[in-house]
C-alpha cells in the first residue's frame, strides 16, 4: 500500500508542476512588458502623477483616447542599485 501512495503523490506533484509551468510559459508569451517609453511612443498621455516625500518613487497614470482602461506605472530611483531606475507598469481595468 505505501508504494501505491508514494507513486500517487509523485504523479500528483508532477502534474501540478507541469500545470504551473504551462501557465507561467503561456503568461510570459502573451503579455509583453509595458514600459513608460513604449506608452509615450504609442500616444498615451500622462493623466496623473504623485511622488513620495523623499522623491525616490512615484506613480504615473496614463490614459489614451479610445481605450477603456488606464495604465499605472510605479517608478523607483535608488542610487545603491546597479540599475538605478526601476519601473513596473500594469493595466487598470
Amino acid at each position: 500500500m505505501p508504494i501505491i501512495r508514494h507513486s500517487f503523490i509523485a504523479l500528483f506533484a508532477l502534474t501540478l508542476f507541469l500545470i504551473a509551468k504551462w501557465c507561467l510559459s503561456a503568461d510570459a508569451q502573451t503579455a509583453p512588458a509595458i514600459t513608460i517609453e513604449g506608452l509615450l511612443q504609442e500616444g498615451w498621455e500622462v493623466f496623473g502623477y504623485t511622488s513620495t516625500f523623499d522623491n525616490r518613487s512615484s506613480l504615473i497614470l496614463f490614459r489614451k483616447t479610445g481605450k477603456t482602461y488606464l495604465v499605472q506605472c510605479s517608478t523607483l530611483y535608488d542610487v545603491l542599485r546597479r540599475q538605478r531606475t526601476v519601473s513596473n507598469c500594469y493595466e487598470l481595468h
